[in-house]
């Protein structure tokens, strides 16, 4: 009798065991699930706020989605659960864009605008820790994503298959949770942690931000269809008449590099050392600041933006333009009797987009005869470019006067190696730059650490500055020189929220002109007045009247 007693006992308390063991993958899909919905749903969509704190809050969608895992079964249920991690997966690839496109851009990712800088961003990335790098980086967050769709989708299923006794307490459990949530979330009561709606603002945003977009495109439209430009349609450039105009654009140069307390012991005495020397040579110079439309990357925004006298600051408006026959000043000099060229030494690719500026002659980087090694990403130093522009354009005899629009790249990321002046008689076709362009630490390196990204990213721009100025004083004649950074860094560099502004600089040997730019809000000087910024899109009309007859 006793043994038999025994072998109950040892049966029953078998049996308790094998029910404990089956009850932990549902007690670890809950745990998952209540955990990465969480998690998710509270993630900030801004890298600056990403902390601790921020995850102390009970989105309402929690409780509701355990509740509904608990009531749909079969089929609906499997349907419910597909619904819930599309829409989870969707939520997380969208904040985890916010997060990079605030960090490199300071803006929202916005789905309906940014498809193609997919592409750009991977053509940054891979120019500064290399392809193999950016590649294997890019390939492991994606099998991470995956990864986390699959767990997500197991530990819903796991959940949903809650044993019937463990289902029918969790049930009004996870209903009563739902329901005080739901109160909680109306009604101000002070709670010691925060309850609030994490998925539907959040899309709702998103859906608005797409909408607005649309609604903007369809301005612009409008705008680009307007038979009647705000700026004269055949501007005569009379006071800049037989005169060379030299457009050049500095990659990266922003506010932060003349006023961040990191930067400015640099480049301050460096902009005082070149009006000196400018002015020496019989130039002057007049400054104020202009707001880019874009940061961090994108530069051909600015271009257009500068150029057309219309605001471009997304991918959408930039396309639209291009197919545009709005006039840019390129082609209104070149239909007033200047020579229109562009000097683009970061072009490495057919660039149709040329046909819409207007140019009468494009030099891209295969059209410049550099036969020296490239500095990384950055095909050729500014230098170079530079002495390209005077032999192969300013120095051909017979020719009309020249505009050129120029890009200078040697301060785009991954700014290394920062590459240093040579006289300009050596420059010849760029082989005395191969040892320098193999110099230095790689990017990789640099971008281990963000304050050696920071050093290196002001001496390259204090390389382009000094550049410029050595060209003015051998090659400037009586050019009219319009010198405007593009976009300020990223925020590696700038630090976050930093201003949008760009100097522009005018230098010429013309007081008179100088003093059409004084009256229209310049200051004297390479050093722009602390106060007053116009948009990059109001500097093409105040161009075409400055340079203007009254």
């Amino acid at each position: 009798m006793d043994d038999k007693v025994q072998t109950s006992r040892r049966g029953i308390e078998g049996t308790g065991q094998r029910t404990h063991r089956a009850l932990w993958p549902t007690i670890l899909a809950w745990i998952t699930v209540l955990t990465l919905t969480t998690v998710i749903l509270n993630l900030p969509d801004h890298p600056d706020a990403v902390r601790f704190a921020a995850f102390l809050r009970l989105p309402v969608e929690v409780p509701v989605i355990a509740l509904l895992l608990m009531v749909f079964q079969g089929r609906i249920g499997t349907v419910f659960r597909w619904i819930v991690t599309l829409l989870l997966g969707v939520i997380l690839f969208l904040k985890l864009a916010d997060i990079g496109t605030q960090s490199a851009f300071q803006r929202p990712f916005n789905p309906y605008l940014d498809g193609k800088m997919l592409l750009d961003g991977w053509n940054l990335l891979s120019g500064a820790i290399g392809t193999g790098i950016a590649a294997a980086g890019i390939i492991a967050i994606l099998l991470s994503f995956l990864v986390f769709l699959a767990l997500y989708a197991r530990s819903l299923r796991g959940v949903a298959a809650t044993p019937p006794p463990a289902r029918d307490w969790m049930r009004p459990i996870s209903a009563a949770v739902s329901v005080a949530a739901l109160i909680a979330l109306t009604l101000p009561l002070r709670l010691p942690f925060a309850i609030e709606a994490g998925a539907l603002p959040y899309l709702q945003a998103r859906t608005t931000l797409i909408a607005t977009s649309i609604a903007d495109m369809a301005a612009f439209e409008r705008t680009l269809s307007d038979p009647a430009p705000t700026s004269p349609a055949a501007p005569d450039f009379a006071q800049v008449a037989g005169r060379d105009v030299i457009l050049i654009f500095v990659e990266s140069y922003g506010r932060s590099a003349v006023e961040d307390p990191r930067y400015a012991p640099l480049i301050s005495p460096r902009l005082t050392e070149l009006e000196e020397k400018l002015a020496a040579k019989g130039f002057g110079s007049a400054s104020r600041w202009i707001t880019s439309p874009t940061v961090a990357g994108l530069s051909w925004l600015a271009h257009g933006t500068f150029l057309s006298g219309l605001w471009v600051d997304n991918q959408a408006r930039y396309d639209r333009l291009m197919m545009s026959d709005w006039p840019t000043l390129n082609r209104q000099f070149s239909e007033a009797g200047w020579q229109s060229v562009g000097v683009m030494p970061a072009i490495t690719m057919d660039w149709p987009e040329a046909a819409y500026y207007g140019y009468d002659r494009v030099l891209a980087a295969k059209d410049l005869g550099y036969r020296g090694k490239p500095y990384n990403w950055v095909t050729m130093p500014d230098q170079y470019t530079l002495s390209a522009l005077q032999s192969m354009v300013r120095e051909k005899p017979g020719r009309k006067p020249v505009m050129a629009e120029v890009a200078l790249i040697s301060s785009h990321a991954p700014w290394t190696p920062v590459a240093s002046l040579v006289d300009w008689a050596a420059v010849g076709d760029g082989r005395i730059f191969d040892t320098e362009a193999q110099s230095g630490p790689t990017p990789q390196e640099v971008w281990a650490d963000p304050e050696r990204v920071r050093q290196h990213y002001i001496r390259t721009i204090d390389y382009s500055l000094q550049t410029i100025g050595s060209y003015i004083e051998t090659y400037g004649d009586d050019a009219l020189f319009i010198v405007i950074g593009d976009h300020q860094p990223a925020s590696i560099v700038t630090g976050p929220d930093a201003s949008r502004a760009v100097p522009m600089h005018v230098i010429t040997r013309d007081a008179a002109l100088l003093d059409r730019f004084r009256s229209r809000g310049f200051a004297d000087g390479l050093h722009p007045p602390a106060a007053g910024e116009v948009p990059m899109s109001a500097v093409k009309a105040l161009l075409v009247e400055a340079l203007s007859q009254p």
